[in-house]
């Protein structure tokens, strides 16, 4: 798995601030005009009261390489973002996801293995007789690999954090979440500082008790 900033909004903070200080001045701020420490304690101040509509004004661009279709499903239940998938209809299938659960459990890696080679053997052997890929992908499994680029604002990057960080997430877009939110915080550090489940916050909103990190 890979995910990989690839474009951002220039000098992010800066941009988000001076939108935030925009509403209660008589003229627009510039993103120039302001200090980055000067920004940062605006980003922290409007975040602390709420006001995270500012953070809409910036966005970011990852490359996210070899998840599996089921992944790739959930996220784009985050909806306010853009994605543009590899396509299995124009590029040949190649390679699945090997869950740990499954890796990690004796037998159960043997068994995985084979049906994913039964089901890619019945993908060439369609593609061969001169199925269309198109068609001849219905015999894929969730486990088959893609690839896409994924764009999205801050806002809705810390409410896609906020959800998938949760150590209830299923395994593989948590392991992606903490990938994208480890290149975010490299270039807009006081928008993520504090990005995560609220039970960083000390509290969980859906009271699962069985979780390690539950606070009640």
């Amino acid at each position: 798995m890979e995910a990989k900033l690839v474009a951002y909004t220039e000098d992010p903070e800066r941009v988000c601030a001076a939108a935030a200080r925009s509403t209660r001045s008589r003229e627009v701020i510039k993103p120039g005009d302001l200090k980055i420490e000067g920004a940062r304690r605006t980003i922290k101040g409007v975040m602390k009261r709420g006001h995270t509509s500012v953070l809409e004004h910036a966005s970011f661009t990852f490359s996210i390489e070899d998840i599996s279709r089921a992944c790739s499903h959930q996220l784009v239940r985050h909806r306010i973002a853009s994605y543009s998938q590899q396509s299995q209809r124009y590029t040949k299938a190649k390679g699945y996801i090997f869950p740990h659960s499954i890796a990690d459990k004796s037998g159960a890696s043997e068994i995985y293995r084979r049906g994913m080679e039964h089901a890619w053997e019945a993908y060439e052997e369609l593609v061969e007789m001169g199925i269309e890929e198109e068609d001849a992908r219905y015999v894929l499994p969730s486990g088959a690999s893609t690839s896409l680029i994924m764009t999205i604002n801050a806002r809705s990057l810390l409410n896609f954090f906020r959800l998938r960080l949760c150590f209830r997430s299923q395994w593989e877009i948590r392991e992606l979440a903490e990938l994208m939110l480890r290149e975010v915080r490299r270039v807009a550090p006081s928008i993520f500082e504090d990005a995560g489940p609220p039970c960083i916050e000390g509290y969980c909103p859906d009271g699962y008790e069985d979780c390690p990190l539950y606070p009640g």
